[in-house]
C-alpha cells in the first residue's frame, strides 16, 4: 500500500515508517520539522528513512490548509496515519496556542483532506491522558474521558470527537489510538527515559515528581508500531446495530473505533528508574519533588479490544525495553 505518515520525523512516526517500509509498503512522510526539540535528531531519523527506495519526504505543516489539501490529493494514499501533533503536557500550560494550531486546526485540515480525497483507513493518534481524573484501573475505552487535566489532553479528546463526526457524516473508516507512555530507541529528548538516562550518565540529579509515587503503563515503541501496523490492515465498518445504551465492544454505529495501545501492566516509577540504573550501570541521584500541574498519578491500559480486533497484545518488559534504549542512546551520543 501507499501510506501517508504525518509526523514522520517524530519518535513514533519515524519508527512506524521504518517498520512499514520493511514490510514493503510505500511511505510518504510529512513533517514541519519544528524546533520543539532537536531538529538534528529529527533529521537523523529522516536520513535513515531516506535510505529506503519506497520512502518520500515532504515538508508540510498540517496547520497549512492549502498545502495539506493539495498535497494529500496528489498522494492518493491507500491509508493515512496522522501522528503529527504538538506533544507535551507541561508545554501546553505555557504555550496553548501551539496546540490550537497543530492539534485542532491541523487535525481539521487532515479531516477535510480525507473527506475530499477518500482513503481506505484514517488512523490517528490520541493519548492515555484523555482518561484525566479517572482513578479506576485499568483504563478501558468506554470509560469517562470528559475531565482532561491539561490543554494538550483537551485537544486530543477534541480530535476523537472531531474524527467521529467525519466518520459518521462521510463514512470514513477511522481508528483512534490511545498511546500509553511510549518509550524506546530514537525517543523524544523531553520524555522521562531520555532525561533520566542523560542525567545518570552525567552524574546529574534527577527530578522525580510526586516523590516517585507514580505508576505508568510503559509501552515499548516496537509494540506500539506492531499495533499500529495491524490496525492499518483492519479498517472498521459501520455498525447499524450499535446501541448507545448497550454498546458492547463497538465504539459507534459509524465506521469508527477507539483502541488503547499499552502494555497492560502497571509499573511504579521507581521500578522504572531502577531499570535505567541497571542498564546504565550506575546509581541515580534523586531529587524528590511535588506533583507537577497537569500530570496524573497512575495509568494502565485495558487492551482486550485491541487484542480481539487484531490479535496483538504489547508484551515487552520494561527491563528489556529500557536496555535497548540505553544501548541506542550510548551509540547515538557516543557516550
Amino acid at each position: 500500500m501507499r501510506i501517508l505518515v504525518t509526523g514522520a520525523a517524530g519518535f513514533i512516526g519515524y519508527s512506524l515508517a521504518e517498520s512499514l517500509l520493511a514490510r514493503d509498503h510505500e511511505v510518504v512522510g510529512w513533517d514541519n520539522l519544528n524546533d520543539y526539540y532537536s531538529v538534528a535528531l529529527k533529521e537523523a531519523r529522516l536520513a535513515r528513512l531516506a535510505r529506503h527506495a519506497g520512502f518520500r519526504f515532504e515538508k508540510i505543516d498540517v496547520a497549512d490548509a492549502a498545502a495539506v489539501g493539495s498535497g494529500y490529493a496528489h498522494i492518493r494514499a491507500d491509508a493515512t496515519v496522522h501522528l503529527a501533533a504538538q506533544a507535551g503536557v507541561r508545554y501546553s500550560i505555557q504555550h496553548p496556542e501551539a496546540y490550537v494550531q497543530a492539534n485542532l486546526v491541523g487535525f481539521a485540515n487532515m479531516l477535510e483532506a480525507v473527506r475530499a480525497t477518500p482513503t481506505k483507513h484514517f488512523v490517528f493518534a490520541s493519548t492515555s491522558s484523555v482518561y484525566g481524573l479517572g482513578k479506576q484501573l485499568p483504563f478501558a475505552e468506554d470509560m469517562d474521558t470528559d475531565h482532561p487535566m491539561s490543554f494538550y489532553t483537551a485537544t486530543k479528546k477534541a480530535n476523537e470527537v472531531m474524527a467521529h463526526s467525519y466518520a459518521h457524516l462521510y463514512g470514513i473508516p477511522t481508528t483512534g489510538l490511545r498511546f500509553f507512555t511510549v518509550y524506546g530507541p530514537w525517543g523524544r529528548p523531553d520524555m522521562a527515559l531520555f532525561k533520566f538516562t542523560k542525567a545518570i550518565l552525567a552524574d546529574e540529579t534527577l527530578p522525580v515528581f510526586n516523590h516517585g509515587k507514580m505508576v505508568r503503563d510503559f509501552t515499548y515503541i516496537g509494540d506500539i508500531v506492531e499495533g499500529i501496523a495491524r490496525v492499518i490492515d483492519s479498517p472498521p465498518a459501520a455498525n447499524p446495530a450499535w446501541d448507545a445504551l448497550h454498546p458492547g465492544s463497538a465504539t459507534s454505529s459509524a465506521p469508527y473505533r477507539i483502541f488503547n495501545i499499552g502494555n497492560n501492566h502497571r509499573v511504579e516509577l521507581m521500578t522504572y528508574i531502577r531499570a535505567i540504573e541497571a542498564a546504565v550501570g550506575k546509581p541515580a541521584k534523586l531529587e524528590l519533588l511535588p506533583m507537577q500541574a497537569g500530570d496524573v498519578e497512575a495509568t494502565e491500559a485495558d487492551v482486550s479490544r485491541l487484542a480481539a480486533a487484531v490479535g496483538f497484545r504489547p508484551a515487552t518488559s520494561v527491563e528489556d525495553g529500557v536496555a535497548r534504549f540505553v544501548a541506542w542512546y550510548r551509540d547515538y551520543h557516543g557516550v
